[in-house]
């Protein structure tokens, strides 16, 4: 029955709330795809032309060859039939009729998952918030979702690589396109063991503008709750957000800059209820999920001599360089260089830009 499920998909002139009315009017995907336009006209409510532009596109699909075209391309898919469509996914009011994955979605875990989103055009200090808040995050079970796109998506997917976490990427767009090409390296690192890249689009359906919003509710209608970075008042972020709100999961924001436009879209949110986040505990509090990260459990395990403690002390609150550093904590030079390497190799600060450094 799959092959009913998959040319139903083909059709880009039917999307999946159509191919979903059919389904549950008929109780099964054949009798469904096969309706004549009398069968379709009992339907109340259902558009008289998209049944007539259904109809006609029909005639042009074979079955067969729509699913022969996805399995030699090595896709995977779950349809609404499937036990193992993602239940969060099927909760939402339009789920994907069919949902196409590369990767490994059974390794994610969908009991615990978090949608990070924000602007394509982002800050240097969004995306250092999304580092620093996932970095609190690894050791855990958590997945990640966003949506693949430049700035905080990419940031996000990134992030949870870096510190082994899952990740799913979300595309508006067949797995015939790669959007944007620059993230060509990304999309393999996750279908190769970092997670699963999924869509609701039949392989060859482009990256049309129309659908990067419809793919903003799969984003936020796999995961329990979702994390905005930054966004302006007429942004992406801000449509996943308010999916977030009408699928009754949670929203919670990152403050920034108030200087900067792409927060404008944050602070309305905080102001209207969402959870503001400055640490992965308040994620975990927000979906009340009881979690410790290990490297947490790992850092307070340290042993810090005295100097070491200093130096910790002395970043933080924000990053200092070396000589901030040398006239805070009054440690000799020699003894600074060997203890700021020391730190680093026990993965409690790094070294950022030229010699200034920072808590982990």
């Amino acid at each position: 029955m799959d092959k009913y499920w998959i040319a139903f998909s083909s059709i880009e002139q039917v999307d999946s709330a159509f191919v979903q009315r059919l389904y549950n009017y008929f109780g099964d995907i054949e009798k469904a795809y096969y309706a004549t336009e009398k069968d379709l006209s009992q339907i109340e409510g259902l558009s008289v032309k998209k049944a007539g532009n259904f109809i006609k596109k029909r005639e042009t699909v074979n079955p067969d060859q729509a699913l022969e075209e996805v399995t030699k391309r090595g896709i995977k898919y779950y349809t609404l039939q499937d036990s193992n469509y993602p239940k969060m996914l099927r909760e939402i009011s339009n789920p994907p009729a069919v949902l196409y994955y590369k990767g490994n979605l059974s390794e994610c875990n969908l009991s615990k998952t978090l949608a990070v989103v924000g602007s394509r055009r982002s800050s240097l200090q969004a995306k250092e918030a999304v580092e620093k808040i996932i970095s609190e995050l690894e050791g855990t079970d958590l997945c990640i979702v966003s949506g693949l796109a430049a700035g905080i998506d990419t940031a996000a997917h990134k992030s949870a690589l870096k510190h082994n976490l899952k990740t799913i990427g979300v595309i508006a767009s067949g797995f015939d396109y790669t959007y944007p090409a620059a993230n060509k390296s990304l999309y393999e690192e996750i279908e190769n063991g970092g997670g699963a890249v999924v869509s609701e689009y039949f392989p060859t359906f482009e990256p049309l503008k129309f659908r990067f919003p419809q793919r903003n509710r799969i984003v936020s209608g796999l995961s329990y709750g979702t994390l905005v970075a930054e966004a302006s008042l007429k942004s992406g972020a801000l449509i996943t957000a308010n999916l977030t709100l009408e699928q009754g999961r949670e929203l919670m924001c990152i403050p920034g800059l108030i200087s900067n436009p792409n927060t404008a879209g944050i602070y309305k949110l905080l102001k209207n209820g969402a959870a503001l986040v400055t640490c992965a505990n308040d994620i975990l509090e927000t979906l009340n999920w009881e979690i410790r990260p290990e490297k947490q459990l790992k850092i307070e395990s340290v042993q810090l001599n005295e100097e070491e403690t200093k130096i910790v002390e002395a970043l933080s609150i924000e990053e200092k360089g070396f000589d901030e550093l040398s006239s805070i904590t009054k440690i000799n030079t020699n003894d600074l260089l060997i203890n700021l390497t020391t730190l680093e190799l026990k993965g409690i600060i790094k070294q950022v830009t030229g010699d200034r450094y920072k808590k982990v």
